[in-house]
């Protein structure tokens, strides 16, 4: 067996055997200590620090990079679910929204309980082949966080334009280890607290397409939570009307100043070692954890080709795991592992062993 060993180096020393970058990643030492910088200025120049607005600056040029879309076609933001609430609102009412079953809430919340929408969910597998003439969303997360599914991206997409659906694709499971584009879609979100390594409450909401608001294509919606952030003149936009700005700045929350902060320095890493590094890296692991567990005689659950791989196993055994110092997680009655750019062959085959 290839043994492989973690990606990151200095930057990652865990006390724990970390496999749960599915509920949230581990920070980088640098965005550890880009935090500590930050709240040691935050004594003498408040929690919006001496510049507010860099960090936050920096984070969507990463991301957008990451995600092969200019930056002004990225908004910022603290929760998937108030971007989902945004991209209902742009809808008009009587929609149709087409989801797969038991996707993951955040998205699919708001947009089953806007009061002038229709949510209606098939199984994943499904998708492409259920968007019909009247569906005018198609919402769906790219990677399953219950099990690490990956949705068939391609055959979605084309299923969309030959339909004239719009597309909203959910990479919170995904960006960071899973290759995209988010021109693909007319709009991705991604909570960044996951594979990405950012702190909790750094959010991007991207907007693909052929939309903007510059005319030359179907305008963007409306922005729903327009605060002075999303003013073109951020310096005149802090009483009354404000004029939303000609880019996907226009969408910003005000932002958490110490959550971006440290999202600039975790996309940098990720950045410096590559999505492509990062993905060869992931899903060898994940592949050498699928084959360990058919020789004990387990079923992973999910296709090959995931960094997320969940299968059957004791009920006791995320409590021995964390005894142990292993973290991983339970969803569906079933234990999720999830392999990120911090683990390594060790850590496979620590788990196996621990599971036998």
């Amino acid at each position: 067996m290839l043994r492989h060993e973690p990606l990151g180096g200095a930057e990652f020393a865990p006390e724990t055997t970390y496999l749960n970058s599915a509920s949230s990643g581990l920070l980088p030492r640098r965005s550890a200590d880009a935090l500590r910088a930050a709240v040691e200025e935050a004594t003498s120049y408040g929690t919006m620090g001496r510049d507010y607005f860099a960090a936050p600056a920096a984070a969507r040029a990463a991301f957008a990079r990451l995600l092969d879309i200019p930056a002004e076609r990225v908004a910022i933001g603290s929760s998937v679910a108030v971007q989902s609430a945004a991209v209902a609102a742009s809808l008009p009412p009587g929609s149709e929204v087409l989801a797969p079953e038991g996707d993951f809430s955040s998205l699919v919340n708001p947009l089953g309980t806007h009061p002038d929408l229709t949510l209606r969910t098939v199984p994943l597998e499904a998708l492409a082949d259920e968007v019909r003439p009247g569906t005018a969303l198609v919402a769906f997360s790219a990677v399953q966080s219950l099990d690490g599914r990956i949705a068939d991206l391609a055959a979605v997409r084309e299923a969309a334009a030959a339909h004239g659906a719009l597309t909203y694709l959910d990479a919170t499971q995904a960006a960071g280890w899973l290759p995209l584009a988010a021109t693909d879609y007319d709009f991705l979100v991604c909570g960044a607290f996951k594979w990405l390594l950012c702190p909790r409450g750094t959010t991007f909401m991207a907007f693909g397409g052929d939309r903007g608001p510059d005319g030359t294509g179907p305008a963007w919606p409306v922005a729903p939570h327009a605060g002075w952030v999303a003013g073109e003149d951020i310096g005149e936009s802090n009483y009354g009307l404000i004029r939303p700005a000609g880019t996907a700045r226009r969408y910003d929350e005000p932002h958490a100043h110490f959550a971006y902060v440290g999202a600039a320095a975790s996309l940098g890493l990720i950045e410096e070692l590559g999505v492509a590094a990062v993905h060869a890296h992931n899903t060898a692991l994940a592949d050498q954890y699928r084959a360990g567990l058919a020789e004990r005689g387990l079923t992973p659950r999910g296709a090959p080709g995931s960094a997320i791989v969940s299968a059957p196993g004791p009920a006791d055994a995320q409590e021995r795991l964390a005894e142990a110092g292993v973290r991983i997680s339970v969803r569906g009655g079933l234990l999720r592992a999830a392999f990120h750019l911090y683990n390594g062959t060790a850590d496979v085959e620590r788990l196996l062993e621990l599971l036998k």
